[in-house]
């Protein structure tokens, strides 16, 4: 099992390294700040000014559509792109300057493996340029949607249209003005096997009928620009077309496309965890009380022994689903993908935590990142299958062993 870097990779993940280091973490600060300049929900002339520089730099260096392991991508395994992923964790912004930023990714992967020509053409190649963002439709108000098979927006045929109605929330990019296309996850049938009632459908974000209800607040931040909208569909007509695969599909297109977002996430989590760890020890040895640095007081020794470890921890076990996932065999690599997904943001939470413990008042504020990543790290532990559900898997898999053996 091989874990580590070819001479390229490690190439890259210096050079992403270096940029998050010197261009993107020193101007955050800024770029948050304009937020509330004006109206929330457009980019103020500087964010675009400080987002377009910094994409054109990553672009002219070649670190552009990482996460694409295939034929028109880097080339990358996604052993190696789990690397690049960690130093992209470490800036907020980093994902989108280097175009590997969720749910984009996800979406790309989707039009990439399942979309039509016409969807490549009109939808993917702006994505891979960087010229649009998209959003993925899932989640719904009124049923658990942690069991997807509860998934109840209306999707009827008629003619040469399928005709959508009910609610979504939790869409994540909705809000960005750029955000020109969503992919649904739509009910085709009340009945049949549970697994089969369900479709994927591409909806231009203009089409008549749409409605954003309002921006959901995380821990009372609307997240704008970005934003995660509640959206109503009131008899929304979508051409036929549009319907990704065929009806009731959509499992099918939801697992080729989850399994990657959720194991980048947790690549990107490992290195919030690290950038809270130097935040936690830099802190501990320049700030002073009752006489001493903060790092001879208390059990802080441990709280950075602990850290280290379970960093160390997480890491290889991401690296050990990457390398599943790059076997080819995405039945096999899921129990593994299920196991980081709850390990990686629980443990980069808890180092988070502890770092804004070390920072007092300071670390609950805007002067650190650590607030914002703190309130991250604990929506993760939610997106993408809340931590009980992809317990259940990893323990469905366990006990599987035992109940095929022979008595």
């Amino acid at each position: 099992m091989d874990l580590g870097l070819s001479d390229r990779a490690a190439a890259l993940r210096d050079q992403v390294s270096q940029m998050v280091r010197d261009d993107i973490a020193p101007v955050e600060h800024e770029y948050f700040s304009e937020v509330s300049n004006g109206d929330r929900w457009q980019f103020s002339p500087r964010q675009t000014e400080i987002l377009e520089m910094l994409k054109s730099k990553a672009r002219s260096q070649g670190l552009w559509n990482l996460w694409l392991t295939e034929e028109c991508g880097p080339g990358l395994t996604t052993v190696e792109y789990a690397y690049l992923a960690e130093e992209m964790g470490k800036a907020h912004l980093a994902p989108e300057v280097f175009n590997c930023n969720a749910p984009d990714t996800g979406n790309m992967e989707v039009f990439t493996r399942y979309g039509t020509d016409k969807m490549k053409s009109r939808w993917l190649t702006p994505l891979m340029e960087g010229q649009i963002r998209s959003a993925y439709l899932m989640t719904e108000p009124d049923v658990a949607s942690s069991d997807a098979t509860n998934i109840s927006l209306s999707c009827i045929r008629d003619g040469d249209s399928y005709v959508l109605n009910g609610e979504k929330w939790w869409a994540t990019g909705a809000g960005d003005p750029r955000c020109a296309v969503y992919i649904i996850m739509v009910r085709t049938a009340e009945d049949g096997p549970r697994h089969s009632q369900h479709s994927m459908i591409v909806v231009d974000a203009e089409t008549p009928g749409i409605e954003k209800l309002r921006a959901m607040e995380v821990y009372g931040d609307d997240e704008a620009p970005h934003g995660h909208m509640h959206i109503q569909f009131a008899d929304v007509r979508v051409p036929v077309e549009n319907m990704l695969l065929g009806e009731g599909r959509g499992f099918e297109i939801a697992q080729g496309r989850l399994g990657p977002g959720r194991i980048h996430h947790c690549m990107r989590a490992i290195g919030m965890a690290e950038r809270a760890l130097e935040l936690m020890c830099k802190r501990s040895l320049q700030r002073t009380a009752f006489g001493k640095p903060l790092a001879q007081l208390g059990a802080n020794y441990d709280y950075v022994a602990d850290a280290r470890m379970q960093i160390e921890q997480a890491r290889l076990l991401c690296l050990k689903a990457a390398w599943m996932m790059d076997q080819g065999d995405p039945r096999a690599a899921a129990p593994w993908i299920s196991q980081i997904k709850v390990e990686a943001p629980r443990i980069a939470l808890a180092i988070t935590d502890q770092a804004v413990q070390m920072f007092g008042a300071m670390g609950i504020s805007q002067d650190t990142p650590l607030a914002r990543q703190w309130a991250h790290l604990r929506t993760l532990r939610l997106a993408d299958g809340p931590d009980a559900v992809h317990r259940r898997q990893v323990a469905r898999a366990e006990l599987r062993k035992y109940t095929q053996e022979k008595v």
